[in-house]
């Protein structure tokens, strides 16, 4: 009977670890890019030191949340990250 009442805990805590890693690889392959784009960016240099700190700091928050697990939040930073660049690059 115990067992019973142990299963439903059980499903819920693995479900709640594979959501947690549904966008690891995004994130990943994202802050990859965006770090060489960045890179890049500042070896061509630009007129667009704004956009180019707003890039660096979503990047660190970023590589933040990526150590922390939470990928979704990573994915979605190094994307706007990964925006700034190219509007860096473009001088704006």
């Amino acid at each position: 009977m115990k067992a019973w009442m142990c299963l439903p805990v059980i499903v819920l805590a693995l479900a709640g670890c594979a959501g947690k890693t549904a966008y690891r690889d995004s994130c990943g392959s994202q802050l990859d890019a965006a770090w060489q784009e960045l890179d890049l960016a500042k070896a061509e240099g630009f007129a667009g030191t704004v956009s180019y700190s707003k890039a660096l700091s979503l990047l660190t928050g970023a590589k933040t949340q990526q150590q922390f697990e939470a990928f979704e939040g990573c994915t979605k930073k190094a994307e706007k990250a990964r925006f700034y660049i190219r509007e860096s690059r473009a001088g704006r």
